[in-house]
């Protein structure tokens, strides 16, 4: 995949039409007023019994001129769906009594790798960031002030988030939620109610996320008790910026994940030689602690794009050997993270939408598969196979068919964590943003 130089306008014009047609879409259900929606079907529908769909599209394999993939082949198919997994894959009838999914793609669901459920103004009245907010260190002065009453309407915010993300094809999150001394431990436990509330819809895993530092809020307190309460990971916030000693914040971090047997998720926003230096020293202790390989994350990782090429391939290598993945936002602008190189050396590399209409940030969309479009539009992947490899970054390394065109999703025994898509292969999916059309979550239709 080679790196194409494209100009900041021409990016901001591609995404602009891009997400006007998209928005123009409909993306009603699938299944509203179709001879599908018989009684029988909209009850299984509603339960997540055995259901069936037919005139389903699979992608089937590749299609090749002079040795280069040209387009992908698809079929229709008929499935079989029980106890939230895949139960047969047939070939397709459609006389068949069943669901008719209408030759629309299917997909596995999209995750979003990075995102805050727990603090938004998403559902309420629009609010733009505040011009005075440009530092780390502003926005903690200021959650400081309005979280005491952003808490009192958290809980249903999230949940309008939440359903956002559905209409997107998401099924599933991992979510920060703040634990410093304003908010105590309400985010943690407003944003659990909201999930209990969808529990049957939608899964997240949860980072408690020590947003005001740990060490220079003293919130070591808070996040021991945290660790207690069904969290999934421990984070931590720029340890030398904000912490102002690297060494004792990522060490309480690592410990207390220890203690707890959970995963570690930092934000890593400062660059330079302190950020180089935190990035080295969490591999450091992640391969003097082996049972945290492949449970530890960096979340943003903006130093890894200031480096230079021989050392961001140093860093990859040292991050893919340790197993620490990163979690980008896929920034624009004078900004451009070395996503080819970490994909190349086998870095586990996700995303997310992060904010979505907060304080921080007012651009988030919900839609991972316009990241995974964003991410094809700023390394220059346009063609037939760096399209459909792209959509990795969307369904968090879940392909359809391999890098030789043998189909390796769906199975039998697979989730049923689906999404139908109007688009006739995954590279047209990505290059176009296609919507969403129906979700469904272990074998429940749930948009």
């Amino acid at each position: 995949m080679a790196l194409q130089r494209i100009t900041r306008k021409d990016f901001i014009i591609n995404s602009s039409i891009l997400l006007a047609g998209s928005n123009m879409l409909s993306c009603s259900s699938l299944f509203a007023g179709s001879e599908s929606g018989s009684d029988e079907n909209s009850k299984f529908a509603a339960d997540g019994g055995a259901l069936r769909l037919k005139n389903v599209r699979l992608e089937t394999g590749f299609e090749y001129e002079e040795g280069e993939v040209i387009a992908t082949k698809t079929e229709l198919f008929l499935l079989e769906i029980s106890n939230g997994k895949i139960s047969a894959i047939r070939p397709n009838n459609p006389s068949a009594k069943a669901i008719d999914a209408k030759g629309l793609l299917l997909l596995p669901a999209f995750k979003d790798m990075h995102i805050h459920l727990d603090k938004t103004f998403y559902g309420g009245p629009w609010q733009a960031r505040r011009k005075k907010n440009r530092t780390v260190e502003d926005m903690i002065a200021y959650e400081q002030q309005i979280l005491p009453e952003m808490l009192k309407t958290s809980t249903e915010r999230a949940e309008k988030i939440i359903e956002l993300l559905q209409t997107h094809g998401t099924n599933f999150a991992r979510s920060h939620v703040n634990i410093e001394p304003t908010s105590k431990l309400d985010s943690l436990k407003n944003l659990q109610r909201a999930l209990e509330n969808k529990k049957y819809s939608f899964a997240a895993e949860l980072v408690a996320f020590p947003q005001h530092g740990i060490l220079r809020s003293n919130s070591q307190q808070l996040m021991r008790e945290a660790a207690t309460m069904g969290i999934d990971f421990i984070g931590g916030l720029d340890p030398h910026a904000i912490d102002g000693d690297m060494e004792k914040s990522i060490d309480f971090v690592v410990q207390l994940a220890l203690d707890h047997g959970k995963g570690i998720d930092i934000h890593l926003h400062e660059g330079g030689e302190s950020g180089l230096r935190t990035v080295n020293y969490l591999i450091d202790r992640v391969n003097e602690n082996p049972v945290l390989k492949g449970k530890t994350f960096i979340s943003h990782a903006f130093v890894l794009a200031r480096l230079e090429k021989p050392k961001q391939e140093e860093i990859a290598e040292k991050l893919a050997h340790a197993r620490v993945g990163i979690v980008s936002s896929i920034p624009i602008g004078s900004m451009i993270m070395p996503i080819p190189t970490l994909y190349r050396y086998g870095v586990d590399v996700s995303t997310g939408n992060d904010s979505i209409v907060d304080h921080w940030n007012t651009f988030g969309t919900g839609s991972v598969l316009q990241k995974a479009n964003l991410m094809a539009q700023v390394y220059g992947y346009s063609t037939e196979l760096e399209l459909s490899r792209c959509l990795k970054l969307a369904t968090h390394n879940i392909l359809p068919l391999d890098d030789k065109g043998n189909r390796q999703w769906p199975q039998v025994g697979d989730a049923a964590d689906l999404v139908l898509v109007d688009a006739s292969c995954s590279a047209e999916a990505v290059s176009r943003v296609s919507p969403v059309k129906s979700l469904m979550h272990k074998g429940k239709i749930v948009y």
